[in-house]
């Protein structure tokens, strides 16, 4: 089959996904391409294609998730994989578990894949280093959310004509820059495919330090949006938060929020984003989150191609790296 011959010439040798700066440009188009022959089988035949099938993954979510863990669990079950959903509600970890003990214990009950949500950055990396079965983020604090990056640029590719070219398209991330793992994540993808990216947002949220990262920062919504070929628009991330850093809810959407009075500023033909949860009124406006400018449920759905990508090449390679090991015994 098609998926096979894919995995046996792949050059993925990475069993966790950790960060979107661990991937290689080449990496990142290996992801779209084996998502592009999922997706294809999902829209052509619903049934389960049995990559992971006999396999286990555990869902283990230590913070509140709809589309992520809905998404993770879709692509573990359309691959043929028993899926297992731990709560931090329903875990020892209410008990002083520590995460570590945690995982290792789901390992040593022979499950074969962790996907992890930690409020701690750093949190899947941790994991990762301490067990041998593959480990995958599903966000950690404000440090990364590499599928979210990952399905966010594939739904631009197919936006931009399904080319992996990159260059010269301009994306701006519209919001609370400052706390957000997607924006860092996303700033990350972009600049490897070739993007120019722009940040915008209050200056609180968004200091000048991030163009450091080789972005444009401006507090200016014409010039962030007039241009932009793509415009993601973030919520603000108030459980993360100790401070205010703007006067009020209203008046960040007066300034800041994408509402339908302001869509002549954007350009024909530029699409809008938004990784979900919708705060309608504030960020973004109704009309414009269910218009035809928006791929916002697209990026859900291209979510379970992407996740089912990602599983199954870090699958494929903690296999390769255990076949070896046992061979040099």
């Amino acid at each position: 089959m098609i998926v096979d011959s894919f995995l046996k010439n792949s050059s993925w040798s990475k069993k966790d996904l950790i960060c979107v700066e661990d991937l290689s440009l080449n990496e990142i188009r290996e992801v779209f391409a084996l998502a592009d022959i999922f997706k294809k089988s999902l829209i052509d035949d619903s049934t389960k294609i049995p990559y992971l099938s006999g396999k286990t993954v555990v869902s283990l979510f230590f913070e509140p998730s709809t589309r992520t863990r809905t998404a993770f669990e879709m692509a573990a079950h359309k691959l043929g994989a028993d899926v297992i959903s731990v709560t931090s509600a329903a875990s020892s970890s209410v008990k002083g578990e520590t995460l570590k003990d945690t995982a290792r214990n789901i390992e040593a009950l022979m499950a074969d894949m962790i996907i992890v949500r930690h409020s701690a950055s750093g949190a899947a990396k941790y994991l990762a280093d301490r067990i041998k079965i593959p480990v995958i983020n599903a966000g950690d604090g404000a440090h990364a959310h590499p599928t979210q990056a990952l399905l966010d640029t594939f739904t631009m590719r197919e936006k931009f004509g399904g080319t992996d070219n990159f260059a010269g398209r301009k994306v701006t991330i519209l919001g609370d820059i400052l706390f957000s793992r997607v924006a860092r994540s996303n700033i990350h993808a972009l600049n490897k495919l070739g993007a120019k990216v722009t940040l915008a947002g209050p200056s609180t949220l968004v200091p000048p330090e991030f163009g450091k990262l080789g972005v444009k920062v401006t507090y200016n919504l014409y010039e962030a949006i007039s241009d932009a070929d793509v415009v993601m628009l973030l919520r603000i991330q108030h459980e993360r938060q100790r401070a205010n850093y703007f006067p009020s809810i209203g008046e960040y959407a007066n300034i800041f929020g994408l509402g339908k009075l302001r869509e002549p500023l954007l350009k024909s033909g530029a699409i809008i984003m938004h990784p979900g949860p919708i705060n309608r009124g504030v960020e973004l406006d109704s009309e414009l989150a269910d218009s035809d400018r928006s791929v916002i449920l697209n990026q859900v759905t291209n979510g379970v191609a992407v996740r089912m990508a990602v599983m199954r090449l870090c699958m494929n390679a903690a296999t390769r790296q255990k076949n070896a090991a046992l061979r040099s015994k």
